[in-house]
């Protein structure tokens, strides 16, 4: 990778892989586009273009402006907003995904973008869930995923499109607050802990699913782009985790910090139909076996790291 274009820059995930990819491949390497700016260091720190991903021209031509060779696809609308908008949802993530492919063929791009563990479905198996199983999800947001998963496998086996690409667990982070993801809760405690020592749980207890601290999943997006293609069987869609954890679970890591910190619930009936249709645990070992998958958080490591950093930006 040595131009790379990512969409979405100023998302949950974009906001901080740009980040990343300045810091290791130069700030004038990496050009990160969003529909709308702001004054922070994504628009600040390189270069900046705006870009609605359903209009292909612009794509198009932010490509060939930059001369890039990667193309970084991560504007998406997330799984509880795109429940609220289906319609919406499907123009935004399938458009803008169909747009982007087309831009990668057309200019020989290496391609990525994430899936999701919302491209599974309540037929799934809910324990260490294969990377190859059936998907059939009852969200519009897991539909998008599982069109993307095989849109993406088409552009690479028709016109030979070095597409790749994870399905992501929920993500942990301290830089983006939450951004309309089921997943969300497990961001949301820990600013409500620091704040007010106190958090309502829009899921409910036991709710097991899988998450991922945010540097790994960064991390993880570089070594599948660095890694050997020869040896990619899957290309798109692997599996990966760090962690599989229900709300309780979380809170009680939060109060080994934090003695005073308490949770109750109120649950959001469409946000919970939407965790029970995800599995509980999903098994990552085609990524760890083709590319070197490895993460370095678990809960606990998370949390410690979570309540550091966030303390320091709230009081600030």
């Amino acid at each position: 990778m040595k131009k790379i274009v990512v969409t979405g820059a100023l998302g949950q995930i974009g906001s901080e892989l740009i980040t990343k990819l300045r810091k290791e491949y130069g700030a004038d390497s990496v050009i990160a586009t969003d529909i709308r700016t702001s004054d922070n260091e994504v628009v600040n720190g390189g270069p900046f273009e705006l870009l609605d991903v359903t209009n292909a021209e612009e794509m198009n031509a932010i490509v060939k402006k930059y001369n890039a060779d990667t193309l970084m696809h991560m504007a998406a609308l997330l799984s509880a907003r795109a429940e609220q908008t289906p319609q919406l949802a499907w123009n935004l993530n399938m458009g803008g995904l169909v747009n982007g492919l087309e831009v990668a063929r057309e200019h020989n791009l290496q391609f990525f973008t994430p899936s999701s563990i919302g491209a599974f479905g309540p037929e799934t198996p809910k324990a260490d869930t294969p990377q190859d199983t059936l998907q059939r999800p009852t969200t519009m947001y897991g539909i998008n995923k599982v069109a993307g998963e095989l849109l993406c496998d088409y552009y690479y086996s028709r016109f030979g499109v070095d597409t790749r690409g994870v399905r992501f667990p929920g993500l942990v982070s301290y830089v983006t607050p939450p951004g309309g993801g089921t997943t969300d809760y497990a961001v949301e405690i820990f600013y409500e802990a620091l704040k007010g020592g106190r958090y309502t749980s829009f899921l409910k207890e036991g709710t097991y699913m899988d998450m991922m601290y945010m540097p790994d999943a960064l991390q993880a997006i570089v070594d599948l782009m660095e890694a050997d293609p020869a040896k990619l069987i899957h290309r798109n869609a692997f599996n990966v985790t760090a962690m599989s954890f229900e709300p309780e679970q979380i809170a009680a890591e939060i109060k080994k910090h934090l003695p005073f910190f308490e949770m109750d619930y109120n649950v959001d009936p469409v946000r919970q139909a939407i965790a029970d249709s995800w599995p509980n645990s999903i098994d990552a070992s085609a990524a760890r076996a083709e590319w070197g998958f490895k993460t370095s958080h678990d809960l606990s490591s998370m949390t410690e790291d979570m309540l550091k950093k966030l303390k320091t930006t709230i009081m600030s």
